[in-house]
C-alpha cells in the first residue's frame, strides 16, 4: 500500500531537512562509506573516524543527523554501536529526491505575461 500523500508544505519541509543532512560532505562520505558494507561490516564510530580523518565526535555529530533522517541505523554489538545504512530508509530518501526533482505531468510552470511582454520589448529594441 502506498504511503499517504502529504501536503506540498510538509513534503517540502521533509526534502528540505533530508538535502541539508546530505549537503554536509563529511556526511556524504559517511554514507558512501556505510553504503559499501553489508550488515554484519557496519562499522562502530572509532573505525569511521579513522576512515574519515575526523574526530569520533564529529563523527556521532554526523550520524545523528543521519539517523534523525532515517537513512543510518546503529545496532549495539558488545561495547560498541555499529552503524549502517538503514534500507527503508535509503527507499524513502531516494523516492523523496525523485519526487522533489521531478517535475510533474504538464504542470510544468509557464513564464509569467509579464515576463513575456518585457522579453518581445527587448527584442523590439534590438531591431
Amino acid at each position: 500500500m502506498p504511503p499517504p500523500k502529504k501536503e506540498p508544505d510538509q513534503e517540502a519541509d521533509e526534502a528540505a531537512a533530508v538535502f541539508r543532512a546530505l549537503g554536509d560532505p563529511t556526511r556524504l562520505k559517511l554514507v558512501r562509506l556505510l553504503s559499501r558494507q553489508r550488515d554484519p561490516d557496519a562499522l562502530c564510530v572509532e573505525a569511521l573516524a579513522q576512515l574519515l580523518g575526523v574526530t569520533q565526535s564529529a563523527v556521532s555529530q554526523h550520524l545523528r543527523v543521519l539517523k534523525a533522517i532515517g537513512l543510518v541505523k546503529g545496532e549495539r554489538r558488545g561495547y560498541h554501536v555499529h552503524y549502517f545504512i538503514e534500507g527503508q530508509g535509503l527507499e524513502k530518501v531516494r523516492a523523496l529526491a525523485l519526487r522533489t526533482l521531478t517535475p510533474e505531468g504538464s504542470s510544468e510552470a509557464a513564464p509569467c505575461n509579464g515576463c513575456r511582454s518585457d522579453r518581445r520589448q527587448k527584442d523590439a529594441s534590438k531591431k
